[in-house]
């Protein structure tokens, strides 16, 4: 959903520096349990086969976690929440959208849902720094770092924007504990028509403050080596399931 989030102007001084006046994002306290409800009790059950998920001992129940899911389908985005959001956490998720997909109707109910947008082509220090607040606030945020839908089943290379707002939030508070979180979904038919089956893979979470090490002034270094183990996690992930 998101390619370059974190242009090479933008430093941790000037995102830290802004005031979040846009964009908001949160999660309605009608809809939310509404919409969860439905997901679990009619939508899900009613639609998939079957849905398995291994590694759930590796979802963080606390702190800021950047979940990075591959993406394989518009159901991506609701079997994620039903997953490990409040029925194993307890917690909402927040998402990251690409400015397109927030639009009429569709995006009255992303931006009731934790969604909040970002102009890929151009995108604004606000938007990068609400991001940020969001981790500040040890929220979980979804951000699909191969940047769109792939139906092949293949690990595409993944856009630099994730790791590089992991890293300006640690920058900017070193003792604050970004986790990322690699996710691996896979349906048993690659149009995810009636009674496909789900297969969701979680990895460990990669600290992102082990690779501060290097230095304020290797930032960039930092979320390149950080982007490389997340890209190696997800296709560690995405091979065994398609095993």
């Amino acid at each position: 959903m998101v390619a370059k989030l974190i242009p090479p102007k933008f430093s941790a001084s000037s995102l830290s520096a802004v005031a979040p006046s846009a964009p908001t994002s949160r999660c309605s306290p009608w809809l939310t349990p509404l919409v969860y409800f439905l997901g679990q009790r009619l939508v899900l059950p009613g639609y998939f086969g079957s849905i398995t998920a291994s590694g759930l001992e590796n979802v963080p129940t606390k702190g800021p976690v950047i979940l990075a899911p591959t993406h394989r389908a518009r159901w991506d985005s609701i079997i994620l929440p039903m997953l490990v959001g409040r029925p194993l956490t307890g917690r909402d998720l927040r998402y990251m959208v690409t400015a397109d997909e927030v639009t009429g109707i569709q995006g009255w109910f992303i931006r009731r849902l934790g969604g909040f947008p970002v102009n890929v082509r151009e995108p604004s220090i606000a938007s990068l720094r609400h991001g940020i607040d969001l981790l500040e606030q040890g929220s979980m945020l979804v951000i699909f770092p191969e940047g769109g839908i792939f139906k092949d089943g293949q690990v595409h290379r993944l856009k630099p924007g994730l790791a590089r707002l992991a890293v300006q939030a640690e920058s900017i508070h070193r003792a604050l504990g970004v986790k990322i979180l690699p996710i691996s979904l896979h349906y048993s038919d690659v149009k995810v028509g009636w009674r496909s089956n789900v297969d969701v893979a979680i990895g460990k979470p990669l600290e992102v403050a082990s690779y501060m090490d290097q230095g304020s002034d290797r930032l960039k270094a930092a979320a390149k080596d950080l982007t490389a183990d997340l890209a190696t996690a997800l296709t560690h992930l995405s091979d065994q399931q398609q095993s």
